[in-house]
């Protein structure tokens, strides 16, 4: 047997510490994606300041600032599935490209809005209305385009740098509309927003097309639920969209944050609290090489959503705001990882045709959790204590992730290799 030499060693221990870059490096439509979506959503993470702010400006509610985001999901959800039916009807690029255009001029309305003697608060929430339509119609194309863009052994290193991008998109975007809002008015912050959709949108239209696939029929009700059925008939698929409701319906406490940094600081620290976790999940996709490696995808999202839960368990066990800061980002980088081997799971295993419809699913299973858990975490803490509510929350992430390895052995024992296999020989 031959041992590999020092440098072959060290070259493979950069590799497997590091994130890969290799679809970055292979294939241009993929470059082209990152670079667009990297530079959009910064600009929407710095909206996301500005049109709170801009809220609790006018109305002076607390109330009317948390309605926002159930404005939001209430139109995402009505339009999911619309907009998994249509991915797989359409061109997935000009579906992206259309609804990034309209988000657009979304941004533009509320720049214009800023500008009047009296800005109108009904148009803000309008706006916030039509994002979450357009988001629902655009999400299943963008996630359906990916296997069609990298191969299939590079869904692990894109669903990486993918974190990567939107986990630095969180952490600098909220910061740099702070400083704005701040420095420069809220006119010109939602312009810098419209300038960085203008450059999302030249990346995708210079993308080659992904049109539909070959057996692609005209958008039905039918079609949402042949979508639905097949989701079902999947173990595997079930264990992906359980486990993530579990992990952020009982283990979500960033409704809490402004309450808890009145006892670590005041408003000051609050920043840190929502950054915690961002900057974790951002240091575990640039060390997520690794994660090339792995196989059993189903027991890998279990035990980050188990990390996840422990990891809130300590941030309301230990006091301090040091201690917060280490636990959230260990819950972000818990997150991370669930999200890398989700996707895989998703990418690598869903037939073509069915991936704009079941990607609407996992829209919706990760965008409802955490909305709901925000609130179950809210009512907790009012019936009992904000400490009772995030520990109980944490603690019963990890007894549902448990409860769901047992209940669903399919998903646990999922291997990619068998899969492969099994597929290879139909």
């Amino acid at each position: 047997m031959i041992e590999p030499k020092p440098d072959e060693l060290r070259r493979e221990w950069w590799h497997l510490a590091t994130v890969d870059i290799t679809p970055l490096r292979r294939h241009r439509d993929f470059r082209l994606l990152f670079v667009g979506r990297l530079v959009s959503f910064f600009g929407t993470m710095i909206t996301s300041v500005a049109v709170p702010f801009q809220v609790y400006q006018l109305s002076h509610s607390v109330v009317l600032v948390g309605l926002l985001g159930l404005v939001e999901l209430g139109t995402m959800v009505a339009f999911a599935f619309l907009g998994g039916a249509l991915a797989d009807a359409r061109d997935r690029r000009n579906m992206v490209l259309g609804s990034e255009a309209a988000l657009m001029a979304c941004s533009l309305v509320l720049a214009i809005n800023a500008l009047l003697p009296q800005p109108l608060l009904w148009l803000i929430f309008a706006v916030a209305a039509l994002w979450g339509a357009l988001d629902a119609l655009q999400r299943p194309s963008l996630d359906a385009m990916l296997p069609r863009l990298v191969d299939r052994d590079e869904l692990a290193a894109a669903a990486a740098l993918g974190n990567v991008r939107g986990t630095l998109g969180m952490i600098a975007g909220p910061a740099l509309g702070g400083v704005l809002v701040a420095v420069a008015g809220l006119p010109i912050t939602y312009s810098v927003d419209v300038a960085t959709f203008v450059v999302g949108l030249i990346c995708l239209y210079l993308m080659r097309a992904v049109p539909p696939p070959v057996d692609a029929e005209k958008p039905s009700l039918r079609r949402v639920v042949e979508g639905i059925r097949y989701a079902r008939s999947r173990p595997e698929l079930i264990g992906t969209y359980v486990v993530d409701i579990v992990a952020m319906f009982f283990g979500m406490p960033m409704a809490l944050f402004p309450a808890i940094a009145q006892g670590l600081g005041g408003p000051k620290v609050l920043g840190l609290l929502y950054a915690a976790p961002a900057v974790g999940a951002f240091a575990f996709s640039l060390t997520s090489g690794w994660t090339a490696r792995v196989h059993r995808h189903g027991i890998g999202v279990i035990v980050a959503a188990t990390l996840w839960g422990l990891a809130i368990v300590g941030f309301g066990v230990i006091p301090g705001l040091l201690s917060a800061i280490v636990f959230l980002a260990i819950a972000g980088a818990a997150d991370a990882m669930s999200g890398v081997f989700r996707q895989v799971i998703w990418n690598q295993t869903i037939p073509d045709s069915l991936r704009g419809r079941l990607a609407s699913i996992e829209l919706l299973s990760y965008s409802v959790g955490p909305s709901l858990g925000n609130f179950e975490a809210g009512v907790v803490a009012s019936l009992f204590s904000i400490r009772v509510s995030i520990i109980s929350g944490g603690v019963l992430c990890v007894v549902g992730c448990v409860l769901c390895a047992m209940a669903l052995p399919a998903f646990r024992n999922y291997d990619a290799r068998k899969w492969r296999a099994a597929q290879q020989k139909v």
